[in-house]
């Protein structure tokens, strides 16, 4: 039995605004494998991004414990919370987050760089990772000169690159039409066959079933849990 990446236990996410609690999230429990693919569905506003932002250690719960990789997360520093997010986590976006004025290459390497890894193994990662979502040829191009689907592309090998545990996926084909959206799910599924653990929040039926477990939350809590058997993974 694969051993857990991730481990939830009674999160809670309460927002105060103008003395008005807002429940985000209440209660959640979560066992991801590592290896694993899976998707979280919901309605807008039921709690998904939030969750996510936990996940990715870009939000703290507010009650409740998380485990990631067989480490506590409550208690780590903020510098140690970003050393974390650099090198074992992997995020792609719905609005790509690419920096314009920087090369496809160079928007891959950033990350790499913050982490101050060598020149030599920088190279080695950034080619591979565009090698793998079939960009490579476009390593000079910038941002502008790519449609929404290869801007997608190059997020995923940004997010790639560094070789994160886990690649947490928020509405990944949400900017996208729906060609280039099937390609980037196509392309999140070749992934996942080639060992990656992927979590993905999305609204659409059709790309959850991709995943091979759906997790359903609906105002803060999680209502279902469902194998998928999408015949065609």
């Amino acid at each position: 039995m694969p051993e857990s990446l991730i481990k939830l236990e009674g999160v809670t996410k309460v927002f105060l605004t103008d003395e008005i609690e807002t429940h985000a999230l209440s209660g959640i429990n979560l066992d991801i494998k590592k290896g694993e693919y899976v998707s979280i569905a919901g309605p807008s506003g039921c709690g998904k991004s939030t969750l996510l932002s936990i996940l990715g250690l870009l939000d703290s719960p507010t009650d409740g414990a998380y485990v990631l990789n067989g480490r506590p997360v409550q208690g780590l520093s903020l510098p140690e919370r970003a050393r974390i997010r650099n090198r074992e986590i992997g995020f792609i976006f719905q609005s790509f987050n690419l920096i314009g004025d920087l090369t496809v290459y160079e928007n891959v390497e950033l990350p790499l760089t913050y982490r101050g890894m060598p020149a030599a193994e920088r190279k080695a990662a950034v080619t591979g990772a565009l090698e793998k979502v079939g960009m490579a040829h476009r390593a000079k191009h910038l941002p502008s000169q790519l449609s929404g689907g290869q801007q997608q592309r190059v997020a995923v090998a940004r997010a790639l690159a560094g070789s994160p545990a886990v690649l947490l996926a928020d509405e990944p084909t949400g900017n996208l039409d729906s060609k280039n959206g099937d390609s980037v799910m196509l392309l999140l599924r070749e992934l996942h066959k080639n060992g990656a653990t992927i979590v993905m929040v999305t609204h659409d039926a059709r790309f959850a079933r991709h995943a091979d477990r759906t997790i359903h939350i609906f105002d803060g809590r999680v209502v279902q849990e469902q194998v998928e058997s999408d015949p065609t993974r």
